[in-house]
């Protein structure tokens, strides 16, 4: 069974995970979940401490682990520290990738980020009915700009998955990039997500706000995002789309205060390297013409 299903035993858990909420699932009570369930229980309370940037934390409680999935867990802390472990998550894919979907899930985002990903799409596509994994290709087709094959692969997962929310979220991720209507379906899924008590978090509500701001509402966008704020002021994606609304609003020295605190909380963050390359690129531009002057 897989455990994001409505049958599963771990559904608060995966619903907070996959909403981003991951404060959320590290203090959920575990207590009372059956033994079956400890091991993926874990594994998510663990990648929710990498995800929040907590990954030495990960890598000392799991250092000596042999279990599959814990190995996985700390090779993809390891990665995330800036450590290179592909070759050993090659070897552990090698033994373990063809059944075990911590794995697949792990292997397949340390690939992946890698630039491996034609071999993390391969891994993926092993899964047995894991809404996870869906997800996963869904966000390498999209970071491919295959925006057709994400569409295909979530409305695949549909078929079988019928209203799983995960389903919702990746059609929506789809939704933001086909665009037109699709706005407003995302949307409302992602105004879901932000709203509700158990998967409220800064992730969900950038998520609602960037759909704000597709739809041309920018003080719903600015809201969502100031409240995205009060959760977490050091959420670099809130920082990134609050530069791009004090943009559009032609707030030009907000813009440039903003900036310098997004190099300060994160000065790798792909919306600072994407505008250094555009900017590089039209430097590049400018170089080709010279200008003349008329006497």
């Amino acid at each position: 069974m897989d455990p994001y299903s409505p049958e599963g035993e771990l559904i608060n858990l995966h619903s907070a995970f996959h909403a981003g909420a991951y404060q959320i699932v590290i203090d959920f009570d575990t207590t009372p979940i059956s033994q079956a369930a400890e091991l993926p229980a874990r594994v998510l309370k663990l990648r929710s401490l990498i995800a929040l940037g907590r990954t030495k934390e990960v890598i000392t409680e799991l250092s000596g682990e042999k279990t599959p999935d814990l190995v996985a867990v700390r090779l993809l802390a390891e990665y995330e520290e800036g450590n290179d472990v592909v070759d050993q998550a090659r070897k552990l894919v090698e033994r373990h990738g063809s059944d075990n979907l911590t794995v697949q899930l792990c292997g397949g985002m340390i690939l992946s980020r890698a630039g491996e990903v034609e071999e993390a799409l391969a891994l993926l596509s092993k899964h047995q009915g894991s809404l996870d994994a869906v997800a996963l290709i869904v966000q390498i087709h999209l970071q491919q700009n295959r925006i057709d094959l994400a569409a295909k692969e979530a409305q695949r997962a549909r078929k079988w998955a019928q209203d799983s929310l995960l389903v919702n979220i990746a059609e929506s991720w789809v939704g933001m990039r086909e665009g037109g209507e699709k706005y407003q379906s995302a949307f409302y899924v992602f105004e879901e997500l932000a709203q509700s008590n158990q998967s409220q978090s800064a992730h969900s509500l950038v998520a609602q706000a960037v759909s704000e701001l597709h739809l041309g509402r920018l003080p719903e966008a600015e809201a969502a995002l100031q409240q995205a704020l009060v959760i977490n002021e050091k959420y670099a994606d809130t920082i990134a789309n609050m530069i791009v609304l004090n943009t559009i609003l032609g707030n030009t020295a907000e813009t440039e205060e903003l900036k310098a605190q997004l190099e300060n909380v994160n000065p790798e963050h792909r919306a600072l390297a994407e505008w250094r390359e555009k900017r590089e690129e039209f430097t590049r531009a400018m170089g080709r013409y010279s200008p003349k002057f008329e006497v």
